[in-house]
């Protein structure tokens, strides 16, 4: 039966072993928390010195991450796996036991130790292992009694080995993940830069010139802009473009549509709320202001605030602060704003449902976006890039677009900008059934009279003509304007493909260049 000192040591033991499971599991750095494992121990058994060293997988030395009692020199030394005694352990993954370490002539720690010429010390060093690879190892020097339980205190360091073990891999998965996160995080900034760059803008049409030369002026400022345009020109591209292109483009970029928000809500998304600011506010919650802390904020459709979150927006241009919803205490912020509309905002003020102090401090800096209309020249541009865009995205192999429709394209007024011709070109492309989207591939309102004032309603045999004509004209662009070859392509004969191009009018010379 165990004597009640062994019993006592036992309880003892396994108090100290629940504290170094508390330590490795605190959340501390680990660092931090295999120096409170040294000191448990310190705390226990009296250790004159104690050390854990672990193995850099990068440079295969061994090196000191934690110590209690050991020399400068000491804690910056390098070992290699298999040199002095730890490097020993650490190779053959058993532990050693030096019982007095004086009798030992080839017991080189010393030096590195304080204050032991003036004790005998036990030596004691247990590898730390993982997967049943050792990573590591660790080292005490106990006062030397005579007659001590080595076999039985190797035990006890073997449970925290097991625990260090156990916390250096939750601690190498955590850096790992970390550093997934952050190298994704870099490779996500660097794929929104690129592709809000200048350079991936589609337009080359002077008011778009006009445009990039003012986003360059503004972007590297803090300078408070205004977009306005149509719906459907491009203003939030805009305002990706100014903020990626800005020394704020490492920090985030935050989106508010105003008009998606009811009245109710937008100025608690806004600016956020205190705990029991409201019924279901059980918790303090952050606005998008703060959210954007040192980036950008965009406010889309800036148009439809209400009355009241006008005035705190107006406060916060002015004071650089605001308060939460159901707070007292002043909340400072560093963002630039960006804000766009479709609205007359003019016509907004003269009627008094938008401040004109608001107004003065938005557009500080205006740019507009021209409606398609009046970039005609880009179209075409535009719709190679959304052709070339669907295509990847759903898997079909069209190429090109036929001249007829590159001419309905160019005829058609584009009411609702870019978003209607990008909607257009991804409807053509689903539809399409071969590698060239056709006139008859675009939608029914390009098509309309009605809708578009550019094709007048034809009849079935003027229908049939109008196909022909679309077929015999893409054949001569792929010939370039080559009759006999147009007809191979159209499984035909020259002599009929010539009498229809006589018959339709079709300029064959136009596309021999």
């Amino acid at each position: 039966m165990p004597s009640e000192r062994a019993l006592s040591q036992d309880a003892a033991r396994l108090d100290t072993l629940s504290e170094v499971n508390d330590a490795l599991a605190g959340g501390s750095s680990l660092r931090a928390s295999l120096e409170r494992v040294l000191q448990l121990l310190d705390r226990r058994d009296s250790v004159v010195c104690g050390s854990i060293t672990l193995l850099d997988p990068d440079t295969g030395l061994l090196h000191v991450e934690a110590a209690e009692g050991l020399t400068p020199e000491g804690r910056s030394a390098r070992y290699k796996v298999g040199e002095g005694v730890t490097g020993r352990v650490v190779e053959s993954g058993k532990p050693v036991i030096v019982p007095r370490a004086s009798k030992e002539p080839m017991f080189l720690n010393r030096a590195r130790r304080k204050n032991l010429d003036r004790r005998d010390i036990s030596f004691i060093c247990v590898p730390i292992k993982t997967l049943k690879d050792p990573v590591g190892a660790i080292s005490v020097d106990l006062p030397f009694e005579k007659g001590r339980d080595y076999q039985g205190y190797v035990r006890f360091l073997e449970v925290v080995t097991t625990m260090i073990a156990q916390a250096i891999r939750v601690n190498h998965l955590v850096d790992a993940e970390r550093r997934r996160l952050v190298e994704e995080n870099v490779h996500l900034r660097d794929e929104l830069k690129q592709k809000y760059d200048f350079a991936n803008i589609v337009g080359t049409s002077r008011p778009m010139r006009e445009v990039y030369t003012q986003v360059n002026q503004v972007a590297s400022a803090n300078t408070t802009v205004l977009v306005r345009g149509e719906s459907g020109t491009g203003k939030e591209l805009i305002a990706h473009a100014i903020h990626y292109n800005s020394r704020r483009a490492k920090k985030p970029f935050i989106k508010v549509s105003c008009a998606a928000l009811p009245d109710s809500l937008i100025e608690s998304e806004l600016f956020g709320y205190e705990k029991g600011a409201f019924t279901g506010a059980q918790n303090r919650k952050k606005g998008r202001f703060e959210l954007a802390e040192g980036g950008t904020l965009f406010l889309d459709e800036i148009g439809d605030l209400n009355a009241s979150t006008q005035i705190k927006l107006l406060r916060v241009l002015q004071e650089r602060e605001f308060e939460r919803l159901g707070g007292t205490q002043p909340v400072k912020v560093d963002v630039r704003l960006i804000a766009a509309t479709n609205a007359d905002v003019e016509g907004a003020m003269a009627a008094g449902t938008f401040r004109e102090d608001l107004h003065y401090r938005l557009n500080v800096f205006a740019i507009f976006v021209p409606p398609l209309r009046e970039r005609k020249t880009d179209v075409l541009l535009l719709a190679d890039h959304f052709l070339d865009r669907y295509a990847v995205e759903h898997g079909k192999h069209v190429k090109r677009i036929s001249t007829p429709a590159i001419d309905m394209l160019m005829s058609y007024h584009w009411p609702g900008n870019v978003r209607e011709l990008e909607n257009a070109l991804e409807r053509a492309v689903l539809v399409c059934d071969g590698n060239v989207i056709h006139a008859h591939d675009l939608p029914p309102s390009l098509q309309t009279g009605e809708a578009s004032g550019t094709v007048m309603s034809l009849s079935f045999s003027e229908a049939v003509e109008a196909y022909e004509t679309d077929l015999i004209e893409d054949a001569l662009k792929a010939t370039r304007g080559h009759r006999g070859k147009a007809a191979m392509l159209l499984q035909s004969t020259e002599r009929i493909i010539s009498y229809k191009v006589k018959k339709f009018g079709i300029d064959s010379g136009r596309y021999r260049k």
